[in-house]
């Protein structure tokens, strides 16, 4: 949510609309015709163009020649790259996630918390168990789903009001009522750790600690994904101890603006 003492950001549509053609395109695993982009983000065509070939033009888009189908182009590559080795907080969390993996067999991820409706992945390790969620760098999930999602909600210092309404918009696999979340976001808030059995993904478990800022509010997190089979109670326990004793040694080497 906007810092309400924050400068007003007056609307650029053509920048909204680059940003968003970007943003799909990330997210599909096909190039896309330009009438695919249009609809999917209710552009009118000739407006949908004249933006993806200005991108074209930057080598921030490919576009195939035969097929007219566009992708993101190398132009994305230097800017990603310039993201992850400027940023602290990947540099500084990438060996206790390659440490977390290894000893418990899990995929461990570093996640970006920027405001209520998105987190991203900034880090990741993978282990060799298989584990049913496709998640790459840069994936971006909705910001209060799953284990992750309730350490937000306990140490976002946002209104409960704007917290409940973007809950109610979340999918999952097994959702939890209302009620029974806040209960559990309640718990997160005292213990530090929040563990997801199955709630997000069937089978699946998330664990999750907060990375807090000097203000005491949450700017990342760090989460391990594993099996269900795989993660019982006392390895998860232990596994989240683990987490939080990383959390606590990024957090004090990051910078105070975090």
């Amino acid at each position: 949510m906007p810092n309400p003492k924050s400068p007003r950001v007056r609307a650029v549509p053509a920048v909204t609309r680059a940003i968003a053609i970007l943003r799909l395109l990330s997210r599909s695993r096909s190039p896309q015709s330009l009438k695919a982009i249009a609809e999917s983000l209710d552009l009118v065509p000739s407006t949908a163009l004249h933006i993806v070939r200005a991108l074209v033009a930057e080598d921030l888009l490919q576009v195939d020649p035969l097929t007219k189908r566009y992708r993101l182009g190398v132009g994305m590559l230097p800017l990603a790259r310039a993201v992850l080795e400027n940023s602290d907080f990947p540099n500084l969390v990438r060996p206790k996630l390659d440490d977390l993996s290894h000893r418990y067999g899990v995929m461990a991820i570093g996640v970006e918390v920027p405001d209520l409706d998105n987190m991203i992945v900034i880090a990741l390790a993978r282990s060799q168990a298989p584990v049913r969620l496709h998640v790459d760098v840069g994936s971006r999930f909705p910001a209060l789903i799953s284990a992750t999602g309730r350490c937000v909600a306990a140490f976002c210092g946002q209104p409960q009001k704007e917290i409940e309404k973007r809950f109610r918009l979340l999918r999952w696999h097994n959702a939890p009522s209302y009620d029974s979340w806040r209960k559990e976001v309640e718990l997160v808030r005292r213990q530090g750790f929040s563990i997801d059995r199955g709630n997000y993904i069937d089978g699946v478990t998330i664990v999750a600690v907060p990375v807090l800022n000097s203000q005491g509010t949450i700017s990342h997190t760090i989460a391990a994904v594993g099996l269900g089979s795989q993660l019982d109670r006392a390895r998860s326990l232990a596994l989240a101890n683990d987490m939080g004793v990383a959390a606590r040694e990024v957090a004090a080497q990051l910078p105070p603006q975090f």
